[in-house]
């Protein structure tokens, strides 16, 4: 037997719960979802069934969601009802949430050859350590809050490796009546992210002098104990970026114009998944494995000559 109660208590039952389990960062994002939206569709209900949540969705996208944040809320929205019922909370309610289809294919957004070449070229004739990071990015494919936690004690030039083994971000706090921003340093994206990067032979000869002479256990943006955070690190990306006339670009374009280059030498998908820290290659696959209409007809081209 089941007691009634609102969505909102078990919310609250499961945030308990779950805190004990997941990174701060996880939790983070989950009490977000919650917050801005689970809470004000759900939380006075004492059930939530199909229609509730079709009708989620359709609102959702209304006012501009794109259909992942919406799945990604719920995904935790599941995780509250399983929770619910295991704790005979509610009555379990199975539903099959349908979206429109997609019409429009995403396109990632990267630098031209010429333009990467252009800012590669740039950080060379006038060094700085925030100048650096980009070239890294641009080099290695990492993410923001990984090239801000980078210390050069990660850069191995003896081997020629860049260690990968930690990431910095500014997460949203919410405990009781208390909100807050927090900066934290914490293991990678996921167990995928944790991985060792060959670094080119432009990179290698740029960082072997200056390893010589830093302290090793300094930020490498900063050349200093202290870190730079994202926010602050995006917001001279940007300045720079004006300033050599080149297309808006986020700086994740950084690390998409790196995988794309991969994928345009020929490099293999599996090699490249993994240079990335993706969690499987499907994810590599979808993002930058997408034909053009030399490589189709090409393609046609081999297989027919198999067949005279």
């Amino acid at each position: 037997m089941t007691k009634e109660v609102e969505i909102s208590k078990v919310i609250d039952l499961w945030k308990k719960d779950k805190k004990q389990y997941v990174k701060k960062s996880s939790y983070s994002a989950y009490m977000l979802l919650i917050e801005n939206h689970l809470l004000p569709s759900f939380g006075n209900k004492l059930s939530v069934e199909e229609p509730d949540i079709q009708e989620f969705v359709f609102r959702k996208l209304d006012e501009g969601l794109s259909q992942k944040t919406i799945k990604d809320i719920l995904i935790v929205l599941k995780m509250i009802l399983k929770f619910g019922v295991k704790n005979k909370l509610l009555e379990y309610q199975q539903f099959d949430v349908q979206f429109p289809t997609e019409r429009e294919r995403y396109e990632i957004e990267v630098l031209s050859k010429s333009n990467q070449k252009k800012i590669m070229n740039y950080v060379q004739e006038h060094f700085t350590f925030k100048n650096l990071g980009i070239y890294i990015c641009l080099s290695a494919g990492i993410r923001i809050g990984e090239i801000c936690a980078l210390t050069w004690d990660d850069i191995d030039t003896e081997t020629g490796i860049i260690n990968i083994r930690k990431t910095i971000q500014r997460i949203y706090v919410i405990e009781d009546n208390d909100r807050r921003t927090e900066l934290i340093l914490d293991t990678p994206k996921t167990k995928n992210s944790i991985r060792d990067i060959p670094m080119s032979r432009d990179l290698l000869k740029m960082l072997k002098p200056i390893k010589k002479v830093v302290n090793s256990s300094f930020y490498l943006l900063t050349n200093d104990f202290k870190p730079t955070e994202p926010r602050t690190y995006r917001n001279y990306y940007k300045k720079l970026m004006k300033k050599l006339d080149m297309p808006e670009l986020k700086f994740h374009g950084l690390r998409h114009s790196f995988a794309t280059r991969c994928i345009e030498s020929n490099c293999d998908y599996k090699t490249v998944s993994v240079i990335l820290g993706h969690s499987n290659i499907s994810t590599t696959l979808n993002l930058y494995v997408h034909p053009n209409m030399e490589q189709k007809k090409k393609c046609i081209d081999q297989m027919f000559k198999t067949l005279r």
